[in-house]
């Protein structure tokens, strides 16, 4: 699509969902001579707390730029969906606002993580962060539960706690993985303030992370395989796949496979440790 077609679609959008709009709908008073049935273009511009005549030419497809406050500010004075503001954004050509709905656990999520035992399963969002995991997964990695929640993140947990860090035995190739992969999703989520100090934190706090972070490799999620060295199990290898759940890439289900025979049988006996807890543990 050219920038004369965006233009123009964004143009019509924004046509579109003035006119489905009511004066009363947006807290103002239906003159007894109006003649258009949806709002006018200055209600809007006065609504959305910028001029008319910018506004105006917005409507017109004129190559002028929005930034990500006006744009939600316009959203905001034409009753957008979360839906129809990422479009307004998108046509924009913005960064999209994250949606923190997305990153919130459902039923249907805690359903599958039960499902999936004796497989190691968890919900993680594109940062990393644990959001939920069943039994399998949370003795995984020691006990998963004792560690507190706003900690929960594989990255941050590869590069600083020592017992992550033992249970891989590739743990270089671990990392490197992890980090390339996290700035992948970065490169999505520069602007978001949350992002940025997770990745400030996680410099600040690992050398090993510091010194990846700094080559600047980038890689996409891909199904591996993987070693863990289980503390009473002993080795695990594993066949990891991951599945987003929204097209935002907002939260995803990981889960490990066995690899081998040894392993599935290992599984087995590790979704019975602990029988008596609860099948899956949510975070959010």
């Amino acid at each position: 699509m050219s920038m004369a077609d965006r233009r123009k679609e964004f143009a019509d959008f924004l046509c579109s969902r003035r006119a489905r709009l009511r004066p009363e709908d947006v807290g103002l008073v239906r003159g007894p001579r109006r003649r258009v049935s949806g709002l006018r273009r200055e209600e809007v511009a006065q609504l959305a707390g910028v001029g008319l005549t910018w506004y105006t030419w917005l409507e017109q497809g004129r190559p002028v730029a929005a930034s990500e406050q006006v744009l939600a500010s316009i959203a905001r004075a034409l009753r957008l969906s979360d839906d129809e503001r990422d479009h307004l954004f998108a046509l924009a050509g913005v960064a999209i606002p994250e949606r923190a709905p997305l990153r919130c656990v459902h039923d249907a999520h805690l359903e599958l993580l039960a499902k999936l035992m004796p497989f190691p399963a968890a919900a993680q969002t594109a940062r990393f962060d644990i959001l939920a995991y069943n039994r399998s997964y949370r003795y995984l990695f020691g006990d998963l539960d004792e560690i507190p929640v706003a900690e929960r993140n594989c990255a941050r947990l590869l590069f600083t706690d020592p017992e992550w860090q033992q249970a891989y035995f590739d743990l270089e190739h671990a990392q490197g993985r992890i980090a390339a992969r996290l700035r992948s999703s970065y490169g999505r989520h520069r602007e978001y303030p949350e992002w940025q100090r997770f990745i400030q934190e996680l410099q600040g706090s690992s050398p090993a992370f510091r010194e990846l972070w700094s080559r600047g490799e980038v890689a996409n999620e891909r199904n591996s395989l993987k070693r863990i060295r289980h503390q009473r199990l002993g080795e695990l290898r594993l066949n990891m796949t991951s599945l987003w759940t929204d097209e935002t890439l907002g939260t995803r289900i990981v889960w490990f496979a066995p690899a081998d025979a040894v392993t599935a049988e290992r599984l087995d006996r590790l979704a019975k440790v602990s029988a008596d807890q609860p099948v899956t543990t949510a975070a959010a």
